[in-house]
């Protein structure tokens, strides 16, 4: 490759390295940690702070007189108000007043406090946002999520026992201990699953005892996201629709004038109950407000009887729709499913098909032709559809848990070991520096360079994969730190041997790089099996040494070759240096 494509790509993986960690700079150390605090929070613990901020805001906006200035807080307002202005075709004016604003929201208070919930809500929820694209701190540097599950036994039994014909329950056993084993390690196996498909890494799953799990998730203080995550059931049915049924629940309603369904779709006023017809169920129609909260939106009646359940689903996957843009889901029925799904959408044609996710309806849609073994279904948000679409490839869980307790818990040391990390990665970093800039003179500044690019480009990569950051991980990065100069000192040697034999300063650059390059190859290529071995291996806290180490080893070499290769031809051919001084022992 010619130097300067050689340079031209150094530029870019800079370039791609500061993408990746922006976030995490920007989230660290530019967002206040109030800020952090409320972001990291669940998102009704964001709509509750919003809405307040927006009310306290308006009460002290309208006691401000129209003449004054809009105080610069609350310069998005006059951003908000010139977008209203434009869309009314009204003059926009040169200089902003309180009164000036007001005119922009002529309808009253509300709709002015609306403006500044929306504010504080994409403010709050973009930050929840990028902290997902950052590099996460563990639970030993940062605290999470410690939860205790309890597998439901009794429950299983009794959905065993129902399944059985109805002469063969009174004689139904209960689980032997081989079978609760089963199920545990079956239910453990869609743990570890489900946590590695939503992307959380480096979770502790274990047992406690003979019915409990023990789950601890670094990064994260959000409850619902956990809860989300481990226990979402995804239990997925399609229902036809009863329109006729619907017509006499929404007549009681209208007459009664009683609200027949609370918040979480659960029956409020019994007496609806009687007048479903046989065979019918009353369900709640939900979708995601802007915060990304399940509002209740209405709801319908549907036949009891399931047409497909997710037991038929062998995959399942999120793309957009090509008209809309919108999210939609895909899923891949199995043979028999498919034909389940054939027979049901044949004869309901021209009917309603309900889509029901845990007993809540996500989506209805009317049945306009047949469908066999591919279904695609709308109406769920970006979130909402990654995650069921995660459940359903990682399977259900075949024993009911139940989260006893669930704590979000701080790092006992994670401040001081986080400052004992950075100084001890700071302490060799600089031990290696002057060591080789001491040995090896002007070489010795292209190996600090490099080193430094080393790191950089570490971070970069544990930013890019939100790679969770522990003890063992700041271990391995130190140890790469030590072991990164190996490259360097070998390439340096191999050169002192060719300046001795007279050669020029081109061809010492190029023999002492050739000579270096397979045994620097050798050394790093053993080294990093063994770090492979390790990350399959070995558990959590060795998978993230292990990490780190594989991915500092790749780093090292990369910037050792190449990056310092790129330098010493840059001072040659550009700088026109005349004597290369490896050591203080050796100059050309």
């Amino acid at each position: 490759m010619k130097k300067r494509y050689r340079f031209l790509l150094v530029l870019v993986l800079l370039a791609i390295g500061f993408s990746f960690l922006w976030p995490s700079i920007t989230w660290y150390f530019l967002v206040p940690q109030a800020d952090k605090e409320i972001a990291e929070s669940s998102r009704n613990r964001i709509r509750e702070y919003s809405t307040d901020e927006a009310i306290k805001a308006v009460d002290r906006l309208l006691a401000l007189p129209p003449g004054d200035p809009v105080p610069a807080e609350f310069s998005y307002l006059v951003t908000a108000a010139k977008n209203r202005y434009r869309d009314g075709k009204i003059s926009v004016p040169a200089a902003w007043t309180m009164g000036d604003v007001f005119k922009a929201w002529p309808t009253g208070r509300a709709e002015f406090q609306d403006a500044i919930e929306e504010h504080y809500r994409t403010y709050f929820t973009g930050l929840k946002n990028l902290r997902s694209r950052t590099l996460m701190l563990g639970l030993d540097l940062r605290g999470g999520m410690y939860v205790v599950i309890q597998a439901d036994f009794d429950a299983l039994e009794r959905t065993l026992r129902d399944a059985l014909p109805e002469a063969e329950r009174a004689n139904a056993k209960p689980l032997t201990e081989a079978e609760r084993e089963d199920y545990m390690g079956r239910a453990l196996e869609v743990l570890n699953n489900r946590i590695d498909q939503f992307g959380l890494t480096e979770p502790s799953i274990r047992r406690q005892g003979t019915d409990q799990v023990i789950v601890e998730i670094p990064g994260t203080s959000d409850p619902e996201a956990v809860r989300r995550f481990i226990m979402g059931k995804g239990l997925l049915t399609f229902h036809i629709a009863d329109t006729d049924a619907l017509g006499i629940v929404k007549a009681y309603e209208q007459s009664s004038r009683t609200v027949l369904l609370d918040a979480g779709g659960g029956v409020r006023d019994q007496k609806v109950l009687e007048l479903l017809p046989k065979g019918t169920i009353l369900r709640g129609f939900f979708q995601k407000d802007a915060y990304g909260i399940d509002e209740m939106k209405g709801y319908a009646v549907l036949r009891e009887e399931v047409g497909l359940n997710g037991t038929y689903i062998r995959d399942a996957q999120v793309s957009r729709d090509n008209l809309t843009g919108q999210p939609v889901v895909n899923f891949l029925l199995t043979s028999e499913g498919g034909e389940i799904f054939y027979k049901l959408t044949s004869a309901n044609v021209g009917k309603v098909l309900a889509v029901v996710l845990d007993n809540k309806i996500k989506a209805q849609a009317t049945i306009r032709t047949s469908i066999r073994d591919q279904v695609q279904v709308e109406g769920f948000e970006e979130e909402e559809a990654r995650d069921l679409a995660n459940v359903l490839r990682t399977g259900s869980l075949p024993v009911p848990l139940e989260i006893i307790s669930q704590q979000a818990i701080g790092a006992s040391l994670g401040e001081d070991a986080i400052r004992q990390g950075i100084n001890a990665s700071l302490l060799g970093l600089g031990l290696v520096i002057l060591f080789m800039m001491i040995y090896y003179r002007r070489a010795g500044l292209n190996a600090v360079v490099a080193q430094i690019l080393n790191l950089y480009f570490m971070v970069a990569v544990l930013s890019a994969f939100n790679f969770t950051l522990t003890l063992p991980a700041i271990a391995g990065l130190v140890l790469t730190v030590g072991m990164a100069v190996d490259a360097s000192v070998l390439i340096f040697e191999r050169m002192k041997e060719e300046i001795r034999l007279g050669k020029s300063n081109t061809a010492v650059v190029k023999a002492g790089f050739d000579r270096a390059f397979w045994a620097i190859a050798d050394a790093n290529i053993t080294t990093f099996i063994a770090a492979l071995v390790m990350s399959f291996f070995g558990k959590a806290s060795i998978k993230g040494f292990a990490v780190t180490l594989a991915i500092g080893i790749v780093s090292s070499m990369f910037t050792a070759v190449f990056v310092s290769r790129l330098i010493f031809d840059f001072n040659l051919e550009v700088m026109h240096v005349k004597h290369l001084r490896v050591s203080w022992r050796t100059t050309s």
